[in-house]
């Protein structure tokens, strides 16, 4: 059997990480988490995510700057970035897609729409 995809979930809400984690376990993904931006990101250099989903209103450092440091780093410029937030502006998703988010969902979204849009960028 192929080995687990593993993701990294970035976000500060405990109730919605944690149904994000039982969501994508229940469809076969391993799942690491880290609660604000500065820990997001030394979670994703330590464990290298084959993708990460970020929130962008965190603690410490927020999501655009999580996502911009990711890219720029020679490591993890490829890994695959979905933003997942509140913010539905399209200026906000306009600077998330330009600081290198492959993909920019607001909440709420419909888990089938998130897991076909994770299943797309893993291919």
């Amino acid at each position: 059997m192929a080995d687990k995809k593993k993701i990294l979930i970035v976000e500060d809400e405990p109730e919605f990480r944690m149904t994000l984690r039982m969501r994508l376990e229940a469809n076969g993904f391993e799942v690491i988490e880290a609660e604000d931006g500065v820990m997001g990101l030394e979670t994703a250099r330590k464990s290298d995510p084959d993708l990460v989903m970020l929130d962008l209103m965190l603690p410490k450092m927020e999501g655009y700057q999580v996502a911009r440091l990711l890219k720029f780093d020679n490591k993890h410029k490829n890994t695959p970035i979905i933003m997942l937030t509140a913010r539905s502006q399209q200026s906000d998703r306009e600077t998330g897609l330009s600081v290198g988010a492959d993909a920019y969902l607001t909440k709420p979204f419909k888990s089938e729409e998130l897991l076909e849009t994770i299943n797309k960028l893993l291919e």
